[in-house]
């Protein structure tokens, strides 16, 4: 059997002091589908070419800004097919605006955009366009978490009642001057939530990924615990949902010791899921009288959904880097598919689930200024 051609990959951002970048990059050619063909890699022409120089890229298809990319490479035959934006969060509209209208497949980092009217905005463009539009919320990607959600869809929990979904770190407990830090924690850049934005979309979007609950209104409180910190720190929202379940999302960059903890916990009138990204490759399945059971990546057990996105023997760890590689791969399968003239339901985070982050955001925004629940 013939392998797929590879698709042909530009970056936006992600140079050699970026540590999404190298993630991204290191996604895209674990399976074999991309090749990295040109970029604009960091906001000044000098860092892109050092950069582009040390990832062997021709030097003609290294561009100082991301509109010499845009148009350089739509005009050459072999040019570059999808654009990955790996920028901090005020780069993205402009870029993945500018990129669908030129016809490229996009695959954007999260949060998608500042504003639900930027979102919407996107989203549009999107669909007339016709182009793939990837949102890179990795977690949906992993195996367990794919278990996770067959399980639900297939009743094995029977009615969801709660879900408890939790992600904390303490990397931002005390003032940092990383660039990481910096832009994270400046609203001209990260936009107008701090963590709410940066891991409560990713909370949110877990929970509704493995549920396909829906929030009908919610009740949210943001901190910012360091003096002169503009931005939101610790964040916690209650959430009911329209079939009458009930939901809790914390997250917070200043709990000292906790590393990069994401949590979910799921509960039905037949039984429970608990998962955590620290241990991936290990789901808890709790059923009403009988005991406990652990199920494991790659193990007896496991349905279709968890077995088309394991590479590994059971043993061998899959993480973070194979979770995006999973998302990577979904969207080349997507771009060849169309080429043949075939649509199919994406099996990654689209636009859509982009923009239902930032509507996450923005009622939570609103919940927490007014102390009131907000309808979603």
């Amino acid at each position: 059997m013939t392998p797929p051609r590879p698709v042909r990959l530009a970056m936006v951002g992600g140079g050699l002091d970026a540590f999404i970048g190298a993630v991204h990059r290191h996604a895209a050619r674990l399976d074999g589908r991309y090749d990295l063909v040109a970029g604009a890699l960091s906001s000044t022409p000098e860092k892109s070419r050092a950069s582009g120089a040390a990832l062997g890229l021709s030097p003609e298809r290294v561009y100082g800004s991301w509109q010499e990319l845009v148009q350089g490479e739509r005009h050459r035959p072999d040019g570059a097919e999808v654009l990955s934006i790996v920028t901090p969060n005020h780069l993205h509209y402009p870029v993945a605006l500018a990129a669908v209208q030129a016809r490229y497949h996009v695959i954007c980092d999260k949060p998608l955009v500042h504003t639900l009217e930027q979102a919407q905005a996107l989203a549009d463009a999107a669909q007339r366009a016709g182009t793939v539009f990837a949102v890179t919320y990795n977690y949906s990607g992993y195996p367990l978490i794919r278990q996770a959600r067959e399980m639900v869809q297939t009743g094995q929990l029977g009615e969801l009642r709660k879900v408890v979904v939790e992600y904390h770190q303490g990397w931002l407990a005390t003032e940092q001057h990383s660039k990481q830090a910096v832009w994270r924690t400046d609203p001209r850049l990260s936009g107008p939530a701090g963590v709410l934005g940066d891991l409560g979309t990713h909370a949110e979007q877990l929970m509704r990924f493995v549920t396909g609950l829906e929030i009908d209104e919610l009740i949210a409180e943001l901190t910012h615990f360091l003096p002169g910190r503009a931005l939101d720190d610790d964040a916690t929202a209650l959430l009911r949902f329209r079939n009458g379940a009930r939901g809790v999302l914390t997250v917070s960059q200043i709990e000292i010791g906790r590393e990069n903890d994401l949590r979910l916990s799921v509960f039905g009138t037949q039984g429970s899921l608990h998962w955590r990204q620290e241990d991936p490759n290990r789901l808890l399945w709790d059923r009403l009288d009988a005991p406990q059971q652990v199920l494991t990546r790659g193990g007896p057990g496991l349905g279709q959904a968890a077995a088309s996105v394991t590479r590994l023997p059971s043993g061998h760890p899959e993480a973070f880097i194979e979770a995006f590689a999973t998302l990577y791969t979904a969207v080349a399968d997507d771009i060849l598919a169309r080429e043949q003239g075939q649509v199919r339901p994406p099996d990654y985070p689209t636009v859509r689930e982009g923009l239902e982050g930032v509507k996450f955001v923005d009622r939570a925004l609103k919940s927490a200024a007014s102390g009131r629940w907000v309808k979603f």
